[in-house]
């Protein structure tokens, strides 16, 4: 029996366990306790711009259909039939108008309202057997959107999406919304790694460290503008409430310079200009930090680089959205869309596309080494001896817990939270002192959903979204909530 509370005492101290990441009781309180509860993202709204479309996503056992309904409203609902429980939808993309399940005939609008129902009144005496109306399939409990990406909690009184975003939205909006117009996100491609799903998470929220070790390579064949891996040291960390990452640092220049230094034509730039607030701007202008990799708690992952697509040529960014997908507690499904404004040029779209399946699509170059060191740290973490291991993950402090280098001041970091320049773990602490948060609360009360003549009012109908202005535009959070 593991000993939880020593467990994530030891985390907070930044003395990991190493068995954390090999460990199936550990794994199901991840899902009775975090994966219940957390706001976790599912989709792109454009993914789904057109009426009708849909895709189908799972969180951990639970299949759902996000689609955009006849009326343009995005729902979320349980891909499960009413009747005996067959998945209702089992394409993982489309366009319908409804869903017929395939077991015995069921059928449902995109909406989720159930529209037919074979030999209802032979079978079921009519609405005075089953009542149809207001039945519908079971909603997400909790629905929200940020800037156009579409998260779920399991919670329905889950605090709002912007609450718990929190300050990391400051973050956010730098892959996000780089003009009016919105992202638009191509894949996603998936791919499964027998690795634990936090260690690619914590990899991406601030591990500078590894890249002049594992990546040294990348950099020698001159991928990068920069000539030494090590650089990376110069760069900042920062941690913001939910999320945090890292940062280069950029040479001198003006704002539309060292945009322009990271292969941002200048169209894009007065775009940008448009949307990022004077802090935004303040932080790459005035700071010389361009934002790097990020992660959100719990799963969700993003990169911004911009690396050489052709030998002597330029460098042109991309940014990748990814989410770590648990399987088990020694697997992960990765799902990685490229990502890149709507506005952009077409062959500026097609370039950074290229660039990013170079680095970070499912053969990138950064993805194999990275995926060799995860699989390795897995396998090695399930044997016995790693319960009596604690990895040191305590970079960047003093013995008496005072930072090695003090934070950032505002004068000198224009975003919100805590940054640090140099290598160090502030943020891997801080993710994992989040988990430990989520493991040691008590677990959310179970709700049961009776259908038909134990609820003859039917479910009520998931509140509707305020329709997005453009199929590729939500720069709102908007909460969809059951009643």
């Amino acid at each position: 029996m593991v000993n939880h509370r020593q467990v994530f005492d030891d985390v907070r101290r930044g003395m990991i366990p190493a068995h954390i990441y090999n460990d199936p009781e550990l794994f199901e309180l991840e899902k009775e306790r975090l994966f219940s509860r957390a706001w976790l993202f599912v989709a792109h709204e454009s993914e789904i711009p057109q009426d009708g479309d849909y895709v189908v996503r799972r969180i951990l056992d639970d299949s759902f259909i996000i689609a955009r309904d006849s009326q343009g409203e995005i729902r979320a609902m349980f891909n499960m039939c009413l009747h005996r429980g067959m998945q209702v939808c089992r394409a993982e993309m489309g366009n319908a108008s409804n869903f017929r399940c395939p077991y015995h005939g069921w059928s449902y609008r995109n909406d989720g309202r159930i529209i037919g129902l074979p030999f209802h009144h032979d079978a079921y005496g009519g609405e005075d057997g089953f009542r149809k109306k207001g039945q519908t399939l079971l909603p997400a409990p909790s629905l929200a959107s940020y800037n156009g990406l579409i998260f779920i909690s399991m919670d329905p009184d889950a605090e709002p999406l912007g609450e718990f975003l929190g300050d990391f939205k400051f973050y956010l909006d730098f892959y996000t919304k780089q003009s009016g117009h919105g992202l638009e996100v191509h894949g996603p491609q998936r791919w499964r790694i027998k690795a634990n799903w936090k260690i690619g998470v914590e990899n991406f929220a601030g591990d500078m460290y590894h890249t002049p070790q594992t990546h040294a390579s990348v950099v020698e064949i001159g991928l990068f503008r920069e000539p030494k891996a090590e650089k990376r040291k110069h760069g900042a960390t920062y941690w913001a409430h939910k999320g945090g990452g890292t940062t280069y640092k950029l040479p001198p220049g003006t704002f539309e310079e060292r945009l322009r230094y990271v292969g941002y034509p200048d169209d894009m730039i007065n775009r940008i200009k448009g949307v990022w607030t004077p802090e935004q701007q303040k932080l790459v202008g005035d700071d010389g930090f361009m934002i790097s990799a990020a992660s959100c708690f719990p799963n969700l992952s993003f990169v911004h680089n911009w690396p050489k697509v052709e030998d002597g040529s330029d460098v042109l960014p991309f940014i990748s959205i990814r989410m770590w997908q648990p399987i088990d507690e020694h697997e992960t499904e990765v799902y990685s869309w490229f990502a890149v404004d709507s506005a952009a040029p077409e062959a500026y779209k097609r370039d950074s596309y290229r660039a990013y399946l170079m680095c970070f699509g499912s053969t990138g170059m950064f993805e194999q080494d990275d995926v060799e060191n995860w699989v390795s740290l897995t396998n090695t973490a399930a044997g016995s001896m790693a319960r009596r291991l604690r990895l040191n993950s305590r970079m960047g402090l003093l013995a008496d817990g005072r930072p090695v280098v003090e934070p950032l001041p505002p004068q000198q970091f224009h975003g919100p939270g805590v940054a640090h320049v140099g290598y160090n773990e502030h943020n891997q602490r801080s993710l994992l002192g989040l988990w430990a948060d989520h493991l040691e609360s008590p677990p959310a009360p179970s709700r049961r959903t009776d259908i038909g003549t134990y609820n003859p009012d039917g479910i009520t109908p998931l509140a509707q979204t305020n329709r997005a202005k453009s199929a590729h535009q939500s720069n709102n959070e908007e909460p969809v909530r059951l009643p």
